[in-house]
């Protein structure tokens, strides 16, 4: 094992103790629970066929709405950047995505969509505006000096985003990604508590908070924490695949 994991393992340990003591000197489970207690919670949840209905759920609710917003936000990110006046069009648009609480966003959703489809819109309304101007600010960041030397040598709109404008989008978008990603998971939850659709784990966080039952609902966070770094993990090593493949290597680290 080495340094940097070995570190990381020591960390997390060190966290679990501290959530042991506390729980300890609470001494009340429906406060605090245990991180044993969590742990066996989520040992007889994972058994169930239940549990892999639910997480699938909502899995592919946040896929969905995350995978729409950054083809959204590529797409209406670059539009900004070619023709200003769309992104002067966009402006209130993504201004009011930012601002407004997701709790609003939420009502309006039930009625609009429905319980069952809420995830995938909230997810798309906060993830765009931030993939959209991570997008903008990355090609905006793109070298001028290069740009005119590919205009000079006549360079095709293809190699001239292959060449200048990927290198320059490529640390804005992983920092986008990034954020999203984390975003699209708490406020896909989030909605799911408010709105509570049937086999979600925003449903089954509401009903761990209506019986109490607190080691549930630390072992539905322990889940929604490993699909959250996972899903991270699988989409930014996608992500550097593809960009790879577009730069002329195999892969980029990112």
């Amino acid at each position: 094992m080495g340094k940097a994991r070995l570190k990381k393992l020591l960390i997390a340990l060190g966290w679990l103790a501290l959530w042991q003591l506390a729980s300890l000197w609470v001494n009340q489970s429906v406060i605090l629970t245990g991180p044993a207690e969590a742990f066996q919670a989520l040992l007889s949840l994972v058994v169930t066929a239940g549990f892999w209905q639910t997480v699938l759920f909502t899995f592919l609710r946040i896929l969905g709405g995350f995978v729409l917003a950054f083809v959204a936000g590529l797409a209406a990110g670059g539009l900004a950047h070619r023709f200003p006046l769309v992104g002067d069009i966009l402006a209130p648009a993504v201004t009011a995505m930012k601002s407004v609480p997701v709790a609003c966003f939420v009502i309006l959703a039930l009625v609009w969509v429905g319980s069952q489809n809420l995830t995938f819109l909230i997810v798309f309304l906060v993830a765009f505006p931030i993939l959209y101007l991570q997008t903008r600010e990355g090609l905006e960041r793109a070298d001028r000096q290069l740009l005119e030397m590919a205009q000079v040598f006549r360079l095709s709109p293809w190699r001239r985003f292959r060449y200048v404008y990927l290198p320059a989008l490529l640390p804005s978008l992983v920092s986008g990604c990034q954020l999203a990603l984390g975003m699209s998971w708490k406020s896909g939850v989030a909605a799911e508590v408010i709105g509570t659709p049937l086999h979600s784990i925003g449903q089954q966080l509401y009903f761990a908070k209506i019986y109490l039952e607190i080691d549930d609902l630390f072992a539905w966070t322990f889940v929604i924490l490993a699909l959250s770094a996972l899903f991270e993990r699988a989409f930014l090593w996608l992500l550097g695949r593809v960009a790879g493949r577009l730069e002329g290597t195999d892969d980029l680290r990112i």
